[in-house]
């Protein structure tokens, strides 16, 4: 299975407000590369969002901005790429949002979200959050909310589930991104 596992942390509510990004490519099961980046999200911070991420403006004043990174990891975001992500809604939100800010392009990609897929494929558990998701399979998760370590468990979940279950139960489940 080839995809790439994307998680975003936010400065405040606003979807454009990316303060950090990671990306995980997965390729024949393989976890075969990682992309993090604090990014300066030219807008305030709140307080909750510091509280559950623990990212500071300090840490972020000389960071890229959200267009240097995208000029990395654009090329990652192709038609007949999957990125995966755990609450997809978000993370794809996210992505167009700051996007839009930035007055860049959407790009086309399909995405699969790992909560759909989960409450699909295992709906006996009480909740299908990253921390009891992750629990419940036995993946470690050491720093929920810093984006590369949730973005390795995105990926961990969706190989699981392509272990244990058929693909045409996780193809339900994709979406294309335009």
């Amino acid at each position: 299975m080839n995809f790439i596992a994307l998680d975003f942390e936010t400065a405040n509510q606003k979807r454009h407000s990316a303060c950090s990004i990671a990306l995980v490519v997965v390729q024949d099961n393989q976890l075969v590369g990682r992309y993090y980046s604090l990014i300066q999200p030219q807008t305030d911070f709140h307080w909750r969002n510091i509280q559950v991420h623990g990212i500071t403006p300090e840490m972020v004043k000389d960071a890229p901005t959200f267009k240097e990174v995208w000029q990395d990891i654009e090329p990652l975001f192709q038609p007949d790429h999957l990125i995966v992500a755990h609450n997809a809604a978000f993370d794809n939100g996210v992505l167009r949002h700051t996007l839009a800010h930035h007055g860049l392009a959407q790009p086309y990609y399909q995405s699969l979200c790992t909560v759909t897929a989960s409450r699909r494929l295992m709906p006996e558990l009480e909740n299908h959050k990253l921390n009891t998701l992750c629990q419940a399979i036995g993946i470690p998760l050491e720093h929920h909310h810093h984006a590369l370590d949730d973005a390795i468990a995105s990926a961990q979940i969706l190989l699981h589930l392509n272990q244990y279950f058929p693909t045409s139960e996780l193809e339900k489940t994709v979406k294309i991104i335009s």
